[in-house]
């Protein structure tokens, strides 16, 4: 059941949309994506692609897509990302930070929109949030912090928790910001944090018998991993989990919070918009969630035996029942 509603993300400036009637552009202009693949990103697309018609951006008629996905392969990415530049795309769209430092890395002059790219600057993606500078710009995520406000509901949820997993995927160069925002966290809350590096397959398998032999109370996962298939393995090995990435919950995950990619999928057309209009990335700064979503999987509950504290049911914005 919706406890609340958010509205959407905020931008840093307000933006006139035009109605949906009036034509962008008659040029045929095309637009390059590339994503992990999992994470699932079909509804973040769909969102895209709506947000865009309302702009006047007709597919097949002013717009095309070229759509590149890793299918969960990190490795893939930079191949990808230099097939979209080879297309010679008018702008490329990329969801999550291995996507975007993947994109920047194939090409220096083609304009790249990021969606949730954690710590941009930190990253070394763009210069500032203010001055982007170069062709990278978008919407900026906030992972690490948000795995830290993680690290806080777990403790709220599970008050005996003396150690908690930080569950990081070892082929996502943000692995260590996300690492050391839930180290961060820990030590404030008085949590020690376990560190788990995983990788696909095996590697993520066997993740779970070790955080059993460390006898960790939860893990807060990295939204790079393959959600689907740890909660699966989280509920095997009845181990709560929560993930600061809005999704996670309903794939059968305990507990999420983070701001909707939805809301961010529809920023990112904006961006695309002043873009094929003749906006220059490194002129448009970098925006930031303001709205985040905490949502728990009360059937996933039952399942792992817990109770979940009224005081964080009544704050949810879904419970999953």
């Amino acid at each position: 059941m919706r406890r609340r509603v958010f509205l959407a993300v905020v931008t840093a400036s307000a933006v006139v949309r035009p109605i949906a009637g009036f034509a962008a552009q008659s040029k045929l202009r095309t637009i390059g994506v590339l994503v992990i693949g999992k994470p699932d990103p079909t509804p973040m697309l769909e969102t895209f692609r709506e947000e865009l018609r309302k702009f006047g951006y007709v597919e097949g008629q002013n717009i095309r897509f070229e759509i590149r996905s890793g299918n969960g392969n990190l490795a893939r990415l930079p191949e990808l990302a230099a097939e979209l530049a080879g297309e010679n795309v008018d702008v490329v769209a990329t969801w999550m930070t291995p996507a975007v430092l993947a994109a920047k890395k194939a090409t220096a002059t083609i304009p790249i929109v990021m969606i949730g790219a954690a710590d941009p600057v930190g990253m070394g993606i763009v210069a500032s949030l203010a001055r982007p500078g170069a062709n990278v710009t978008g919407m900026a995520g906030l992972t690490a912090e948000l795995a830290g406000k993680t690290v806080e509901l777990l403790k709220e949820m599970l008050p005996g928790a003396a150690r908690i997993a930080a569950l990081s995927n070892e082929v996502d160069p943000f692995s260590k910001f996300f690492h050391d925002g839930v180290v961060a966290a820990g030590k404030a809350n008085g949590i020690e944090i376990v560190p788990i590096l995983v990788m696909w397959g095996a590697s993520l398998d066997t993740a779970f018998p070790l955080m059993e032999k460390a006898k960790v109370a939860a893990a807060i996962v990295q939204p790079s991993l393959p959600l689907s298939h740890v909660a699966e393995l989280a509920a095997r090995y009845r181990l709560a989990t929560a993930c600061p990435l809005s999704g996670y919950a309903q794939s059968g995950g305990l507990m999420s919070y983070a701001n909707n990619p939805r809301e961010g999928a529809r920023e990112a057309a904006v961006f695309v918009d002043k873009i094929l209009k003749g906006a220059k990335p490194a002129d448009l700064p970098v925006e930031q969630p303001t709205k985040f979503e905490l949502v728990i999987n009360l059937k996933t509950a039952k399942v792992l035996g817990l109770t979940i504290p009224q005081s964080l049911l009544a704050r949810a914005d879904e419970v999953i029942e």
